[in-house]
């Protein structure tokens, strides 16, 4: 059954405006959205003009910034109503779309995702803030490793020895990535391009040596000898990896609709969270932040999740720039 009720102009903008929510590396937003030419759908495009190469020279993290914001799209989708039918790499790898998201059909449920998730869209902010050194309920964690499941993809909540062992493989990264000019060039091109794209950087975590530390990359766009003073923070973060079984441009597609889908579960239940990236770029830190006992796998991300403030909002887009106005 379909609608065969063609995407209005006000249908189009709230699409847009959900998918422009998402989160990307250096707030980058490298997306477009165009409508298919039956306005009955919408394709989803990589913007070659918000590539950030030299951090992600495979475009990795590129696709896993669209599959976010192809994920808020399904999720605004459903709340116009339309069921997401969803065709990722249409024409093949490096071939645009990156996705076709079909609009034709009515919802076949109100809550597709099991909540509704579509004001949990605007809500959802990084926190580099500290968080509370209270836990988040086993049934909660249960939730997110179905939520990333449900994309095909494994949710992995750390114990203590690997929480230490990520940390250590990211702050490692960290020193790498400061010390490399060239990567601190570019970031600090999008940090001129997004000036209020806020961060914090090294912070430690309680007052004793033995303690974790949480490497969180400093986006305040000072020179590297100037640091922001840290707060006190978590004891011992509450870090979470997500894996998939195959590392090609469909899984990375698969691992920003997952993340993105944890993301706003979390946001729901009152859960922040931030993302740690620096292990994942460069390839042998990367290689490490899997587990070997776990079997073959491969590391896109890490996630932290806690209580505690939200975060800023990152400026966005807008509208006008991301999605393409329908043809006459």
């Amino acid at each position: 059954m379909t609608t065969e009720t063609a995407l209005t102009a006000t249908d189009l903008r709230l699409l847009a405006e959900a998918g422009g929510a998402a989160p990307s590396l250096h707030n980058s937003q490298p997306w477009r959205f165009r409508p298919t030419p039956d306005l009955l759908g919408l394709e989803v495009h990589a913007d070659p003009r918000r590539a950030v190469p030299v951090a992600d020279p495979d475009g990795r993290a590129l696709h896993i910034s669209i599959g976010a914001a192809l994920f808020n799209l399904r999720v605004a989708a459903a709340h116009l109503g339309r069921e997401a039918g969803v065709r990722l790499l249409p024409a093949g790898a490096g071939v645009q779309p990156c996705a076709v998201v079909d609009l034709s059909a009515p919802a076949r449920a109100p809550e597709p995702f099991g909540k509704d998730l579509y004001r949990a869209i605007a809500a959802r902010h990084s926190s580099r803030q500290p968080f509370t050194n209270r836990d988040v309920p086993e049934a909660l964690v249960a939730d997110l490793i179905s939520a990333a499941q449900a994309e095909g993809v494994t949710l992995t909540m750390l114990e203590e020895h690997g929480v230490r062992r990520v940390l250590a493989l990211t702050s490692e990264a960290e020193g790498r990535i400061a010390a490399d000019l060239t990567r601190e060039s570019e970031t600090r091109r999008w940090l001129r391009l997004e000036p209020s794209y806020d961060g914090i950087p090294l912070a430690a975590l309680g007052s004793h040596d033995h303690d974790a530390r949480v490497p969180m990359r400093s986006f305040t766009g000072h020179p590297p000898h100037h640091t922001t003073p840290a707060g006190r923070f978590e004891a011992l973060p509450q870090l979470a990896i997500l894996t998939t079984h195959f590392d090609h441009p469909a899984d990375w597609l698969r691992t920003g609709q997952a993340m993105e889908r944890v993301w706003l579960l979390a946001t729901v239940h009152g859960l922040r969270a931030s993302v740690l990236h620096q292990a994942v770029e460069i390839p042998d830190t990367r290689w490490r932040l899997r587990d070997p006992a776990d079997g073959p796998a491969h590391a896109q991300l890490v996630l932290r999740l806690g209580y505690g403030p939200p975060g800023a909002a990152s400026p966005r887009r807008p509208v006008e720039d991301i999605l393409d106005t329908p043809q006459a």
